[in-house]
């Protein structure tokens, strides 16, 4: 994956949005895949398509890409994105995209993460201030992604701090990490809400642990009166898609194949980068937490 972008393409452009826009277009046409079916490439959506950039021809997925100018790793930020309501829309029909969000610094990309589209839900949209009546769009509502709110298993890296990851990784983990999509929005913020919980947990941790969390879920689902029963119901879900080892007597583990899948990541990023600060990082933290 070669990370450099073509400035050849932007001579005569000033506007710093067109010159984003240009830019991360052609790098996307020339160097990116499908993450869900490994198709080597994937099509610019019809123009001017809601929530919806890009098409894989092969398994019909879509997706959309958010990009900025930064040196930083940091995905934990709010992301402007469009018009809230059709944003709202798109998610609550369960056809809504998948997301990149790409970060780049002197014409070059440095990160850049895939979020499934199970992971989105309005619990992750905020709405942002109408424009004033004195605004050329006078009402217009527009979103932003609250990317804090998305469990940290949904940022699936493809760059990192300017190494690429192998292919085969990224739509292994993908796939392994879509075997969480749900059929209703309600189902997708509750498996979000449990894994956002158990990210916060150590290694290993207990099913008092989690109903400790019982009163934050009450406010997130008011309408819900069997709130430790849906715990228990969203930790066993968790257990048979792989996620979670359950040890008896109401205690968990994380599990072993996300363990591994970070090793691997981390053999790879070894392999590039030997001896630098990217992969001492990576081992203390023994997670993707900055993703």
């Amino acid at each position: 994956m070669n990370l450099e972008f073509n400035t050849s393409l932007i001579k005569g452009y000033k506007s710093t949005s067109q010159i984003a826009r240009v830019l991360t277009e052609d790098w996307f046409a020339r160097n990116m895949y499908c993450p869900i079916c490994g198709e080597e490439s994937i099509q610019r959506a019809e123009p001017n398509a809601p929530v919806k950039d890009y098409v894989c021809e092969r398994c019909k997925s879509q997706y959309e890409l958010k990009s900025k100018n930064t040196s930083s790793d940091d995905f934990q930020s709010k992301v402007a994105d469009g018009v809230y309501k059709t944003m709202i829309q798109r998610i609550t029909s369960l056809d809504n995209p998948s997301f990149f969000f790409l970060h780049y610094d002197n014409y070059k990309v440095n990160n850049l993460i895939i979020v499934p589209k199970c992971f989105f839900t309005p619990a992750v949209i905020d709405k942002r201030k109408a424009l004033s009546n004195n605004a050329r769009r006078a009402g217009w509502e527009g979103c932003n992604i609250i990317m804090k709110n998305i469990p940290s298993t949904a940022k699936i890296p493809i760059v990192i701090n300017g190494k690429s990851v192998s292919k085969d990784i990224v739509v292994t983990q993908y796939n392994k990490v879509f075997t969480l999509q749900t059929k209703s929005v309600e189902s997708r913020g509750w498996i979000m809400d449990i894994l956002n919980l158990v990210e916060r947990m150590n290694e290993s941790f207990s099913l008092n642990q989690i109903y400790s969390f019982a009163d934050e879920l009450k406010l997130k689902h008011p309408y819900n009166n069997h709130i430790k029963d849906k715990i228990r119901q969203q930790l066993q879900v968790l257990r048979d898609k792989g996620f979670l080892e359950f040890l008896g007597n109401g205690n968990y583990k994380k599990s072993r194949i996300k363990r591994k899948f970070q090793a691997r990541i981390c053999d790879k990023l070894l392999t590039c980068c030997l001896g630098s600060i990217i992969y001492t990082n990576i081992l203390r933290t023994k997670e993707f937490t900055t993703f």
